[in-house]
């Protein structure tokens, strides 16, 4: 199969049992985004909504996180993985958001990234989320996924590769979208330990299930 027909067969499956994908992160402003996005970092994001209410009730802002000190953070979020350096991120990216943005937010890479604790991956998440920029944020579940259905080749061996190839092949008035699909379907179908195979309308197309 034509790799553009393989694309068009997969995006067409997800809008169709997917229509409604979005972020699983509770978050109102791209402020609470960014913060719940950097705690989500090899952490479920049911433990991260756990821990933000009580810490945005406290701070819900750049202009108050950045008065808070590390370790009234800390007293918030330990129960995440890697408190400790989550909570100086996150107090210098409140700090360099009031210094450098007055307090916003920013839309674009370079900016974004230039917030401590925050790299590519993060930054497409908030792009493609808070300000509906097409992104495609690659995770462990978007890069297993998309090699698991054929997306991309085996070469594609960083997720910046994933990135490029899904971002050229996919179009980006639903980029966003796709991101969403594809981590939904690493996080409850094409889970990395036994996968639901038997659930899933795409194994037909599955490298690793043709294989099996």
């Amino acid at each position: 199969m034509r790799l553009t027909n393989r694309y068009g067969f997969i995006l067409e499956y997800f809008a169709k049992t997917l229509p409604d994908a979005a972020s699983e992160l509770n978050f109102t402003t791209p402020f609470e985004l960014i913060v719940a996005v950097v705690l989500s970092a090899q952490c479920t994001d049911r433990r991260v909504n756990m821990v933000t209410p009580a810490l945005f009730a406290a701070y819900p802002d750049a202009e108050t996180m950045s008065k808070a000190t590390v370790d009234d953070i800390l007293r918030y979020i330990s129960s995440v993985s890697y408190p400790n350096s989550k909570a100086a991120h996150i107090s210098g990216l409140s700090k360099k958001l009031v210094s450098d943005f007055n307090g916003a937010v920013p839309q674009t890479m370079d900016e974004l990234t230039s917030l401590p604790g925050v790299g590519r991956k993060t930054a497409n998440v908030v792009m493609a989320v808070a300000f509906n920029k097409p992104a495609m944020p690659v995770d462990t579940h978007v890069f297993r996924v998309a090699h698991r259905l054929g997306l991309v080749p085996s070469t594609a061996n960083t997720p910046a590769k994933v990135e490029a190839i899904l971002t050229k092949h996919i179009p980006a008035e639903i980029l966003s979208k796709a991101h969403h699909w594809l981590l939904l379907h690493g996080r409850y179908t094409c889970t990395a330990i036994k996968p639901k195979c038997e659930q899933c309308g795409l194994r037909t197309f599955c490298t690793t299930f043709v294989n099996m």
